[in-house]
């Protein structure tokens, strides 16, 4: 499962401890972690996976003046393009979970969001974690997207869950694939 958020979320901001849980929690279902291998949430997602021994994946974007990747990566794949890195956060992951971030996350997010609307990739659950960070954006989407300008239809809006607990992301990727048929090659 994708982990997307901010590189810049401290230990001991809320966020990081959910992502620690989240991450926790799908590797004890026998789920992944792929991060962007840096720090913050990154880490945190990777930190997760690591401490329960499960898979984390850190695709490391090279940067003259960044990161490397983070202790908790025990699978590092280093990138020099942002392009093909998210094909690889796409092509390798069943799920995505988005915490607050910047511009970085956003991107990350829509690139999920419209992959899966124009059906480029299989319906995947994408879940972003803290209601109050992420409700003024969906208000957004569905005043003017939605309603406003009919850049969306109504059932775009059904791509993605806002939940605030560890617990309740990992509830919304688990009962995704019990509710949906996937094909064997997903």
């Amino acid at each position: 499962v994708s982990v997307f958020g901010s590189a810049r979320t401290k230990p001991d901001n809320p966020y990081y401890q959910k992502a620690v849980e989240t991450s926790r929690l799908l590797v004890e279902s026998g789920y992944g972690v792929i991060t962007g291998g840096g720090p913050g949430i990154m880490e945190a997602g990777n930190k997760g996976a690591d401490d329960l021994q499960g898979k984390s994946v850190g695709l490391n974007i090279v940067l003259p003046f960044e990161q490397s990747c983070n202790k908790y990566v025990n699978h590092p794949v280093d990138f020099d393009y942002f392009f093909v890195r998210k094909v690889m956060f796409v092509k390798y992951t069943q799920g995505f979970i988005t915490f607050p971030g910047g511009f970085g996350t956003l991107d990350e997010l829509f690139e999920a969001l419209t992959l899966i609307q124009t059906k480029k990739i299989n319906n995947r659950p994408v879940v972003l974690i803290g209601k109050e960070y992420w409700q003024g954006l969906f208000d957004w989407i569905k005043a003017s997207m939605l309603e406003s300008e009919s850049n969306i239809s109504p059932k775009d809006l059904d791509l993605f869950g806002i939940v605030d607990t560890a617990e309740e992301a990992y509830r919304y990727i688990d009962d995704f694939y019990k509710s949906h048929e996937m094909s064997p090659n997903f």
